[in-house]
């Protein structure tokens, strides 16, 4: 029997830059997964979000743990945050802002759904690699969520995708093995056979999982410094983005240079539940593409 593509794990980050959970199934409406990045923290001297993006402000967010629990179909349920002395805040609760103060050192409030034009700022990656992630370096002001309905606090579109074929592409790259995690994906899938960036030759085109979900790839993903930062127990590794920078510059819309990428961003065509397992197919371009 040929090995077809499946849905190898399923990620979910309730709050924007925290570890978040592998999950087996999951709810996957126009604005992404259910319970995907509802809340984020606002910077309260700056009144942007907080972001891993810039690292010397914020890397410690990916030492975090944030996980949410509701019943299928509900986007609100219930978010907590662990820090690594294993304190638990809880999302809504009025002592949690002044619990992440004290954690980062910076005056921060949790909210939950994005306002009309909430940016970050976004370090220029190679700075970061030359200088280190405590120099000051230039960063670019970015609107969050520019291709996402609703009100969620995603990058740029609802459903960030990667497929095992890219990770092993990485792994053989920069010598040593990255977990999915480090490239905060939605959906990893599983694509025996493959090899390379599999993901680039699907933008444009439209991807079906199970029976119920259909997605339209649109995008590659331009990479930032959060792949290359450490990310709970494991640690960091610049050699992430510089096996990229040698591996995989594209051209991307939007973009006048070439472009760092891994995975892809895609729109959710129909929306339905997503599980582990589920089968994967893709299909031809999309309308338009």
């Amino acid at each position: 029997m040929e090995d077809v593509p499946s849905v190898a794990a399923v990620f979910r980050y309730p709050v924007k830059s925290m570890l978040g959970s592998r999950v087996e199934a999951a709810g996957l409406r126009a604005s992404g997964l259910a319970g995907d990045r509802g809340w984020a923290l606002v910077d309260r001297q700056t009144g942007k979000i907080a972001s891993a993006k810039q690292p010397r402000l914020w890397r410690s967010l990916l030492q975090l743990r944030a996980e949410f629990r509701g019943a299928p179909g509900d986007p609100a349920g219930e978010v907590t945050i662990t820090l690594p002395d294993g304190t638990v805040a809880r999302a809504g609760e009025a002592r949690t802002d002044d619990v992440l103060s004290r954690y980062l050192g910076r005056p921060v409030a949790l909210r939950q759904g994005r306002q009309a034009g909430a940016g970050i700022d976004r370090a220029v990656p190679e700075e970061v690699l030359a200088r280190g992630v405590d120099a000051e370096v230039a960063a670019e002001s970015v609107e969050l969520s520019q291709e996402t309905p609703g009100d969620s606090f995603v990058d740029y579109a609802p459903v960030h995708l990667i497929t095992t074929a890219t990770l092993a592409a990485v792994t053989r790259a920069a010598g040593a093995v990255p977990r999915p995690r480090v490239f905060r994906p939605n959906l990893v899938v599983a694509t025996p056979g493959l090899s390379g960036y599999a993901e680039n030759d699907w933008v444009g085109r439209q991807v079906a999982i199970g029976g119920q979900v259909r997605l339209e790839i649109f995008l590659p993903t331009p990479r930032c410094a959060v792949p290359t930062l450490a990310h709970g127990h494991d640690p960091a590794n610049p050699q992430v983005l510089r096996a990229l920078a040698r591996s995989n510059r594209i051209r991307v819309a939007g973009f006048d240079s070439l472009q760092t990428c891994a995975g892809v961003y895609a729109k959710v065509v129909s929306a339905g539940r997503v599980r582990v397992g589920d089968e994967v197919r893709v299909g031809g371009f999309a309308p338009g593409g």
